[in-house]
């Protein structure tokens, strides 16, 4: 009898302005998370495919580089139109191979087009150079900022387009080229923004390819003489990696590991509009963003009221089929996934911890053989167990009694290595400066559960949440050019 991976499409991968069959045998299943059944397989790249792609690049890299910005800008401007006509193809496509909820996919949609607009207005403001005549008697002075090449785009599973449109329209609009390789687990949706952009924005051939693989394409991207850098967003054992690489091959480095978020609670908090937001920041992607909250930091008397209320808010949560519109939650994105979190849980119930809600007992009789886990939340939980200090990147919340903010901010900042993000209830201004002033990571929130930079500015990361000097974002500018000084007498 064949089965289904048997049967399952195989990914093609793109490569001057063509989608070609792979010659890899090393073929893994693409799942839908809502469901469990395989939609496609992966096609591991060899290195021979990896080289051909980065020449590729490189060839059109002269062409387009010269290209003047404002014609480039024009396929940008094509590419926001064709994504907002699209939006719900793609959405579809995000949840369908991800398992987020249909809302959370449009979400990531609007994100990714947020990008395309911010990167057309650095084609008219920030990509501009500057001049300073008479800097001596005589002479003058001018800066312009330059592309430099072929950059690799390495993408996570939990984002499969918001993410990689953190640098895409960036890179191409100043005039370099680029290799993206999407994640092996979610590669469905970036699959279909390609083809979509290649039958209708057009691209010249080699601006922009994707080839799919792990590991083993990553360092053939990095490792290739003719990439000059590589954006990746990812788990902080692989960001050292890739960083590490990078570092070894002379090549530029934009790396966002991974996270473990604290949620301050402040017994001023107003917890009608907080619990909301706090039961989002925790369970929405089902946990698996860098943003997610993790720990749940109540300061002494508000404890209680909190909790309660946090609770009976996350077992109201519907749990199901990403494409059902009234789902608050959808799966995991796989059964490693699922049990990787479900290993985690048990390691906090081994440490001592209280188990207030056990997600692993969630059941969903429609979809058998989904990767569904409810919401998870501990309480009594110390700053020493693993559960408060390592990533576990699903819907676990661990609840943590402090007495003091400064006790919580020594807990942020000392209690994890990992820097990404903070956020503080309360309705004292004071509280709200002392924590935004302290606090070492690099998006702080106020009174909001997930603090997520518009795409007008960086997307910040400390400690081993991040490694590099640039950002995501808009700081993409300084990190896809170089400066050329000239300095003329006449």
């Amino acid at each position: 009898m064949t089965s289904e991976k048997e049967t399952a499409p195989i990914l093609k991968y793109y490569v001057s302005g063509n989608w070609k069959e792979s010659n890899s045998k090393d073929l893994h299943p693409v799942f839908n998370p809502s469901t469990g059944a395989i939609l496609a397989q992966v096609p591991y790249a060899s290195r021979e495919e990896v080289n051909e792609a980065v020449e590729s690049s490189q060839k059109s890299f002269p062409n387009w580089s010269t290209m003047p910005i404002l014609e480039r800008v024009k396929y940008l401007f094509k590419m926001k139109q064709v994504f907002e006509d699209k939006l719900e193809e793609l959405a579809s496509l995000n949840s369908e191979n991800h398992g987020k909820t249909i809302l959370e996919s449009r979400g990531d949609l609007r994100r990714a087009i947020d990008n395309i607009d911010s990167a057309i207005a650095v084609a008219y403001t920030l990509s501009k150079g500057e001049t300073l005549d008479q800097i001596a008697s005589g002479i003058d002075e001018s800066m312009v900022k330059e592309p430099l090449g072929v950059f690799a785009i390495i993408c996570p599973f939990n984002f499969p387009l918001m993410i990689p449109f953190w640098f895409i329209p960036y890179a191409i609009v100043l005039g370099n080229t680029l290799v993206v390789k999407p994640s092996e687990i979610t590669p469905f949706p970036m699959d279909g923004a390609m083809k979509i952009i290649a039958s209708e924005v057009k691209l010249p051939p080699g601006v922009l390819n994707i080839v799919h693989g792990g590991r083993e394409t990553v360092e053939s991207l990095i490792s290739n003489k003719d990439v000059k850098g590589v954006a990746f967003v990812g788990s902080t054992p692989v960001a050292k990696q890739v960083y590490k690489l990078a570092g070894e091959h002379g090549k530029r480095a934009l790396v966002n590991g991974g996270a473990k978020n604290s949620i301050v609670v402040m017994p001023d908090a107003d917890l009608g509009s907080a619990i909301p937001a706090i039961v989002s920041s925790f369970f929405g992607n089902a946990g698996q963003r860098c943003l997610a909250g993790s720990n749940l930091v109540a300061l002494g008397k508000v404890h209680d009221d909190l909790l309660s209320k946090f609770t009976s808010a996350a077992k109201k949560m519907k749990i199901g089929h990403a494409f059902e519109e009234d789902v608050d939650m959808g799966p995991v994105v796989s059964k490693s996934a699922k049990e990787r979190i479900s290993s985690n849980i048990e390691k906090g119930v081994v440490e001592g911890a209280k188990l207030i809600i056990d997600g692993r007992s969630l059941r969903i009789d429609k979809y058998p053989d989904g990767f569904y886990l409810g919401p998870t939340i501990f309480d009594e939980v110390t700053p020493d167990m693993s559960i408060s200090r390592n990533e576990i990147f699903g819907p676990v919340a661990s609840t943590i009694q402090t007495n003091s903010l400064d006790e919580a901010i020594e807990l942020i900042n000392r209690g994890t290595e990992f820097g990404n993000m903070a956020s503080i209830f309360t309705t004292s201004g004071r509280n709200a400066r002392e924590f935004r002033l302290r606090v070492n990571a690099g998006n702080i929130g106020i009174n909001i559960g997930v603090a997520s930079p518009a795409a007008n500015f960086p997307f910040g990361g400390r400690k081993d949440s991040f490694y590099g000097t640039l950002h995501a974002q808009i700081d993409t500018v300084d990190f896809f050019t170089d400066k050329k000084i000239t300095i003329a007498r006449w």
